[in-house]
């Protein structure tokens, strides 16, 4: 028992055993400096600096750009190169989403599911009157003025624009008999022209094409936008020539005639207008004979 209380004692002992560390100069043994330590200080001295190291070495590697060096560590231009990238993708998303609604209300014109029924004209004009009558339309004395004197400019312009309302013509996109006319309660909205094979067919007014692509159902289709909210589709051609995005001119050639797709019974044309979401009757505008 004695010699177990000893050995905890002596272990106590040296650790806390004081020893003078002396430096002298070796020419003249003069004493230029003494420290008294322990074995428990040079202990915890040791361990202080091996963590200070550490924690010096840490934020060295973290915290710089000394980072970059070390494998496993991405650099900062592919993160920020990646950030732009992340950005860019959901853009991207948006676009396409925004586009797929709109190639899929065309494929509702191209297929016929749309009705007179699916336009609610009434809820759109109230919503109109609803947003404007949020807007303050109130006219500033700065807009009196350029009204004033706009109107005592057109007062005296003998010459109109070619491009009103009035002036504005419909060419047949092509000519020949008509073998399905126009019919709302058959939800046929459009006139069926009997031509010949390849036959050029014309824009029937100026615009862009905003869709030019095959489909199963109504073969090559070309579906303008003109001016005045008016839209013109052309079905079943053999070939288009024109693509998507394309300006064109009243009467220029846009494609083809042909007997492409399955609902199409012979060479011929089938031809719609629609304006500002509704269909309206080709024949009202265009004599195709």
């Amino acid at each position: 028992m004695k010699e177990e209380k000893k050995k905890p004692k002596k272990i106590r002992r040296k650790l806390l055993d004081k020893y003078k560390l002396v430096i002298l100069n070796e020419n003249t043994f003069e004493e230029r400096l003494s420290l008294k330590l322990t074995r428990l200080n040079v202990f915890v001295l040791i361990s202080l600096s091996a963590i200070f190291l550490v924690a010096a070495t840490y934020a060295l590697i973290a915290f710089t750009p000394l980072r970059e060096y070390i494998p496993g560590y991405s650099s900062t231009a592919l993160k920020k190169k990646a950030t732009e990238l992340n950005y860019k993708t959901d853009s991207l998303q948006k676009a396409i989403s925004l586009n797929e609604l709109y190639y899929a209300s065309i494929k509702k014109v191209l297929k016929g599911d749309l009705s007179p029924s699916d336009f609610n004209k009434d809820s759109i004009i109230e919503a109109v009157k609803l947003e404007a009558s949020e807007v303050d339309l109130t006219p500033s004395s700065a807009d009196s003025l350029l009204r004033e004197k706009v109107d005592k400019e057109d007062k005296y312009n003998l010459f109109e624009s070619a491009t009103s309302a009035s002036n504005f013509i419909l060419f047949p996109p092509a000519n020949g008999p008509i073998s399905e006319a126009y019919n709302v309660k058959e939800k046929h909205y459009a006139v069926d022209i009997v031509v010949s094979k390849d036959t050029p067919i014309k824009a029937t007014a100026d615009g862009i094409v905003i869709f030019a692509e095959w489909t199963a159902s109504t073969g090559y289709v070309a579906i303008i936008e003109h001016s005045y909210g008016l839209i013109s589709v052309y079905k079943h051609n053999a070939s288009l020539t024109k693509a998507q995005g394309d300006l064109v001119k009243a009467g220029e050639v846009i494609a083809t005639a042909g007997n492409t797709g399955e609902l199409s019974t012979g060479p011929h044309l089938h031809f719609e207008l629609w304006n500002d979401g509704y269909p309206i009757n080709p024949t009202n505008f265009i004599d195709f004979k």
